[in-house]
């Protein structure tokens, strides 16, 4: 996706986005560009996208520079505009770029960082409506240390009168507890104005967005302020620590909201949602769990110590025991199903059924009350109700070229160590002794074996080591 040119005849717009995404992020010690490294299983950049998107905005552009091709690679699918910062000259430069590609008939411009992915809905949606298209609102936070932050600067009436960068500060000024979040909204309609009359005499020698403040003050525009809803939703990520610091404020979140809906966790702690988790009544998660994509855990499932589901629903009542996986599965009510089991895409169980540790299903559907309670591999097939399967099994669905289907019928049961060599049906009845293949379909309501004659070898000798 190559950079957009401005538009001669811009639509109607009421809201762009401006996320800024060109610096370095030399401090994460990476070759992936910041914004890209993830957070709850999703890009930095990508969450500030969501939130964007969540406020209906219009237009959304991203303000790139570093790393340029490997960012337009990752945006080229996402209804964006791309905005090439070269060279990075300051915030103010980025947002000039920016205002380019915005319509003259947008009202509000809100500008946010595309490594800042905390921000919530609610706080954005405050700094629109401050906004209005005609005012300026700034997202600030009194904080014990302002080490590094621009500093708020009001008169003897509280009114904002501009921001003052921490290495640009008196020592008076570097006193106030009231810091810039760099968040704000602003009228689309003077912002020309403003980033024009912008300069780089200041200590980084960059053209500063946040100076645009005492130019709007000068110029008689109303500058309303709010403070985030949490503590920790403006704060950025510059260094592996602080995106770990994040990813924890974040989890934290998820599962107080989870709690207050009922849902007991064991250990706020120790506990990872990457994607959507929706829960139930009387839903228990236990130590060390992380969910992945959409999951559903309905009424009263319960998921045991570090198991790992991804992109699955658990049916009501279903127990998940310890270090489970399930991937791309459906789970039928009243299951057991673990420790250990790795349930794999294409997996349905129905109601009550029974997998137990070291098994693994992929593309199979267990009828009611059907088991496999140990150590079995299920793959590419359809087992029917009330069927047994025995320690060892496996179906052999491969042939090395294409797979192939195992058909299991109701009130089966497979005796231990035994190979199904697909494609076979084993007939509704069945029972399969112990340590057999087989390998065509069964007659119902028989016993099939296949086993070789045993022997013993009277005169048998164990060898003896070689001595030296």
């Amino acid at each position: 996706m190559s950079p957009v040119q401005p538009s001669p005849s811009p639509s109607p717009q009421s809201l762009s986005v401006v996320i800024l995404a060109a610096g370095l992020g030399s401090r994460m010690r990476s070759q992936l560009p910041k914004v890209l490294h993830r957070l709850a299983g999703k890009p930095l950049l990508n969450h500030v996208l969501d939130r964007a998107e969540e406020l209906n905005a219009q237009q959304r552009l991203v303000v790139i520079g570093h790393q340029a091709d490997l960012l337009q690679s990752h945006l080229k699918n996402d209804s964006v505009d791309i905005v090439l910062q070269q060279p990075q000259l300051g915030t103010g430069h980025a947002l000039t770029l920016a205002l380019q590609h915005i319509p003259q008939d947008c009202q509000s411009v809100l500008v946010v960082y595309g490594d800042v992915p905390l921000l919530q809905l609610n706080t954005l949606q405050t700094l629109v409506t401050l906004c209005e298209g005609k005012h300026v609102a700034l997202l600030t936070q009194l904080v014990d240390d302002p080490q590094g932050y621009g500093r708020i600067l009001r008169d003897e009436n509280n009114r904002v009168m501009g921001i003052r960068e921490h290495k640009d500060a008196s020592a008076s000024e570097l006193a106030i507890k009231e810091i810039n979040t760099g968040i704000m909204a602003l009228p689309r309609s003077r912002l020309q104005g403003w980033l024009t009359a912008l300069t780089t005499n200041n200590a980084q020698g960059e053209y500063y967005l946040t100076d645009v403040i005492a130019l709007a003050q000068q110029s008689g525009c109303t500058i309303h302020t709010c403070h985030p809803q949490y503590d920790w939703e403006a704060l950025g990520v510059n260094s592996q620590q602080q995106l770990a610091e994040l990813e924890r404020h974040y989890q934290a979140h998820v599962a107080l909201t989870l709690q207050k809906e009922g849902v007991a966790i064991s250990d706020p702690h120790r506990f990872d949602v990457r994607g959507k988790l929706h829960c139930g009544q009387d839903v228990y998660i236990d130590v060390g769990c992380i969910f992945e994509g959409q999951v559903t855990l309905e009424d009263g499932v319960r998921v045991g110590p570090y198991c790992v589901l991804k992109d699955c629903t658990v049916s009501q009542n279903t127990e998940i025991h310890a270090f489970t996986h399930i991937d791309g599965a459906v789970i039928g009510a009243h299951n057991r199903i673990g420790p250990y089991a790795r349930l794999r895409l294409g997996t349905i169980t129905h109601e009550a059924v029974h997998i137990g540790n070291f098994v693994e299903t992929k593309k199979t559907t267990l009828g009611n009350s059907s088991k496999a309670n140990h150590l079995a591999y299920l793959g590419d097939s359809t087992v029917g109700a009330r069927v047994n399967i025995g320690a060892g099994t496996i179906t052999c669905n491969y042939d090395g070229v294409n797979k192939h289907q195992t058909v299991i019928e109701d009130d089966v049961f497979i005796g231990s160590d035994t190979q199904l060599v697909a494609p076979v049906t084993v007939a509704k009845g069945s029972t399969i002794g112990a340590g057999s293949t087989i390998v065509t379909s069964t007659p119902p309501g028989e016993l099939t074996l296949s086993r070789s004659k045993q022997v013993s070898i009277s005169r048998w000798r164990r060898p003896l080591p070689k001595k030296d």
